[in-house]
């Protein structure tokens, strides 16, 4: 009777005891299952923080309606694929750019400038010579305004007629590394050689020339690069317009490109169009004529 009496008053805490046992019990294996996932989201080098500024375009052939791709490196920083996107705001300026602009531009990255800065940037990726380079600089100098032109080493060896020119008639030559690799994909050092190489290769065989802007090739880039370019002296810059122009065996038609470029106009843009494009060559006297017209200035980014 006794041992009933006691079993009773007792029975509260012994499910007490239990009930607190089994929460202990849990809560090590949940903390356990966690700790082993985020592990192996370190090792990874996973992260939540995806970017999905803008949309892709460049060389492969990312010029679609999909969002930009982000890749993660094994470091764990994060490789962006550029692109500005199709998305416009009530200023016609791309989201993508503005956004990316937000997101980097404290490391050194350049993709627009400011909503009344009533100012065309206007740049040319040179990867080769494609026989244009001459003609555009014959139709700049026509216009009166000035453009950058990034240029890789292999085309500063294969063109340097050109550079001068470029240099002589107040345009600048940015840099757009030696060998024209992902940056992301590369180390600290390899990263800063790509960028010095050519910057010494230009002083060194053009009166001491020196670069003070760069764009990344492909368009990729992590914050990684960017500081890595920022604490060489260089903004990194892309850009806020740049279509499918870069294939020579399929150019886009002629009044279709002169549509596609005037129509994107906005303020603070930076556009990049290839020189290697025939029909980019062929629209430019009436591109920058529309330009002005409009009461836009037209020159290069460090002009």
């Amino acid at each position: 009777m006794k041992a009933a009496i006691y079993f009773n008053e007792l029975q509260p805490l012994l499910y007490g005891y239990y009930i607190c046992k089994g929460v202990i019990f849990l809560h090590r294996k949940i903390s356990v299952a966690v700790f082993t996932v985020l592990t192996a989201m370190f090792m990874c080098g996973c992260t939540s923080d995806k970017n999905t500024v803008g949309q892709s375009a460049g060389h492969n052939n990312r010029g679609g309606r999909t969002p930009a791709e982000t890749a993660f490196l094994t470091d764990g920083k994060e490789k962006v694929c550029y692109g500005q996107g199709y998305e416009t705001d009530s200023d016609n300026r791309p989201v993508g750019a503005i956004q990316a602009q937000e997101k980097y531009g404290s490391y050194g990255g350049r993709f627009i400038f400011g909503k009344d800065d009533k100012t065309i940037r206007l740049t040319f990726d040179e990867g080769y010579e494609n026989g244009c380079t001459g003609k555009i600089l014959d139709i700049l100098k026509e216009k009166k305004v000035t453009a950058t032109f990034y240029v890789t080493l292999d085309y500063v060896k294969s063109s340097p007629e050109l550079v001068q020119r470029m240099i002589n008639e107040g345009h600048e030559v940015g840099n757009h590394s030696c060998t024209h690799p992902s940056l992301p994909d590369i180390s600290d050092d390899m990263v800063f050689e790509e960028i010095h190489g050519l910057e010494t290769y230009i002083s060194d065989n053009f009166g001491g020339y020196k670069t003070v802007t760069m764009r990344p090739p492909r368009g990729e880039f992590s914050v990684r690069t960017l500081r890595i370019a920022k604490n060489m002296g260089y903004d990194t810059v892309l850009w806020s317009f740049a279509y499918n122009d870069w294939n020579t065996d399929a150019q886009p038609d002629r009044d279709t490109a002169y549509r596609r470029i005037t129509s994107a106009t906005h303020n603070g843009a930076v556009y990049l169009l290839h020189a290697v494009s025939e029909t980019n060559t062929a629209i430019l006297p009436d591109v920058i004529d529309y330009w002005l017209d409009n009461g836009y200035t037209v020159k290069s980014i460090s002009g």
